[in-house]
């Protein structure tokens, strides 16, 4: 009796497996590939092309253009993956659950991470926490996004590394995004000066510095703003680049000009009396 129960379960599971998939021809198997070839190959064409528009059109639609790219691949590679699928699979309602049901166990157990990533990509790319062109500091990296893939990001750091992060860091680290989406991303340099300094001059030098660099954007606050340290007073000079990605050239602009308006002025920096380390001989 069970040898003939196994041999009948035996029996279905194989004919279901008939019924799911299709039968498998060289003409279908080429069929595949053409797709796929066309699918990376459409993808790193409208990659380059969207690259290059990006560069053309006037400053204000650069980044928006380049936005579009994750969209156009998450379209071309579902458009691929249910081709493939209606090509090797015979899609009966009976057959879609089966194969859902399938494919879900197979992904929780062998590509959790992967999926994970997978599934936090088409997430972030509704929600939005970041964007081609977004300057962003996720765990240790910070940098501008310069790539969006289905499993990550690729950012590009201030030393010009690349550095590929998942998707699925969204579930477990804070995400600080400078720039959201805007041309611009916030600037701050910061100074010292000794508390007995002439407050409203060093005000009125780092005002100056940021009007008239020709990388600030004027349409946006500028401001100075003061704190309180043991050691001296701390301005903060906070404005906005016209475009993020001289963020530091434009901090090295005003750093460079501010100090020799300050060496005009005779203002000096503090000096930081260090205390004296214990002799360790003897």
């Amino acid at each position: 009796m069970d040898k003939a129960a196994n041999s009948s379960n035996s029996a279905d599971s194989g004919q279901q497996a008939s019924e799911i998939f299709a039968e498998i021809t060289f003409g279908k198997i080429l069929q595949a590939i053409i797709i796929m070839a066309t699918a990376y190959g459409t993808v790193w064409l409208i990659n380059r092309l969207i690259n290059w528009l990006s560069e053309k059109v006037p400053l204000r639609f650069r980044l928006s253009v380049k936005q579009s790219i994750p969209f156009w691949k998450a379209f071309l590679f579902g458009l691929a993956a249910a081709l493939l699928i209606n090509l090797f699979l015979n899609l009966s309602p009976n057959n879609v659950l089966a194969i859902t049901g399938t494919a879900a166990v197979a992904i929780g157990f062998a590509f959790k991470d992967y999926a994970s990533s997978l599934i936090a990509g088409i997430i972030a790319l509704f929600e939005g926490p970041y964007q081609v062109g977004d300057r962003v500091k996720i765990d240790d990296y910070y940098g501008e996004i310069v790539s969006y893939g289905l499993r990550g990001i690729k950012i590009q750091t201030p030393d010009d590394n690349i550095v590929t992060i998942p998707h699925n860091k969204i579930w477990t680290e804070a995400i600080a995004n400078s720039n959201k989406g805007s041309l611009e991303a916030q600037v701050i340099a910061d100074f010292y000066f000794a508390h007995a300094t002439d407050v409203e001059m060093i005000i009125d030098i780092l005002y100056q510095v940021a009007y008239t660099s020709k990388y600030t954007q004027l349409t946006l606050p500028i401001l100075v703003v003061m704190d309180e340290k043991p050691f001296a007073t701390h301005f903060k000079l906070k404005c906005y680049p016209i475009d993020a990605r001289d963020e530091f050239i434009y901090k090295t602009d005003l750093l460079k000009r501010a100090k020799q308006a300050f060496i005009r002025h005779d203002i000096n920096y503090p000096i930081v009396l260090t205390q004296p380390q214990p002799n360790q001989s003897g």
